[in-house]
């Protein structure tokens, strides 16, 4: 990185700030980055690694963004972002000192939302930051809390119940349950619902990830006796209903 010089306080409202995860086993970088963006106006959790960084996702079902490192011992980054696609919706910036074209593919090929070449400027790392999450945004729903049958999502929360049971569901379940609970009772195309939880970088082709978290979030949501809510349509996607 080119400078850390001292940023201006932030101008974000306190209930606004983007909350973002740094992903970099350089601790002088980590410890440098989580300064620089807290006075930035954002709030910072960090991770030395990709092990560390799915546990933080699973604790902190909010954050938005992730900075994640390329070049990381025992893991990289690459392959960490894919695992990462799994657990979370959160758009990714990745950092690398490797500029070749073959490298940025790679990195949006595994589901990256941005490539940035070290050393950067911090200004820039601030100002895609911030445009992932205004795009990320943009595709979203206005919060609020939803209801249909017996259950409760809570967008602002991110509480989810069903009946008087509280929902214990993933980032990626949440999301999910989130975008077919937009149309309840209405077909979403299997592609839809794809590009509405992991945005357009994602491919889920042949892995089948969507039907493994769908597989989860029945479980939960159906409990011990409960009634099916979401039912497959073959050949097309799936249905909230009764």
């Amino acid at each position: 990185m080119d400078k850390l010089r001292a940023p201006e306080l932030p101008n974000l409202p306190l209930d606004d700030q983007p909350r973002v995860l740094i992903v970099d086993d350089d601790r002088s970088l980590l410890a440098a980055l989580d300064l620089a963006l807290t006075r930035r106006g954002f709030r910072v959790s960090s991770a030395d690694g990709p092990g560390e960084a799915f546990e933080q996702i699973e604790r902190e079902p909010g954050i938005e963004l992730i900075v994640l490192d390329v070049m990381m011992p025992g893991m990289d980054g690459v392959t960490a972002l894919r695992l990462l696609r799994n657990r979370s919706s959160a758009r990714v910036l990745m950092l690398s000192a490797k500029d070749a074209v073959v490298d940025r593919l790679a990195g949006f090929e595994a589901g990256a939302d941005d490539y940035l070449v070290k050393p950067f400027d911090l200004d820039e790392l601030v100002a895609r930051l911030l445009a992932l999450r205004r795009r990320a945004r943009e595709r979203e729903p206005k919060s609020g809390v939803r209801r249909y049958a017996d259950i409760v999502l809570d967008d602002g929360t991110w509480v989810a119940q069903r009946g008087d049971r509280d929902l214990s569901l993933t980032p990626t379940e949440f999301r999910i349950l989130q975008a077919l609970l937009e149309v309840p009772e209405t077909v979403r195309k299997r592609d839809d619902l794809i590009l509405s939880v992991w945005g357009p970088s994602w491919s889920d082709s042949g892995s089948g990830s969507l039907e493994v978290h769908i597989a989860n979030l029945r479980q939960k949501l159906e409990g011990e006796g409960g009634s099916r809510l979401i039912h497959t349509v073959r050949g097309i996607g799936y249905i909230l209903k009764e």
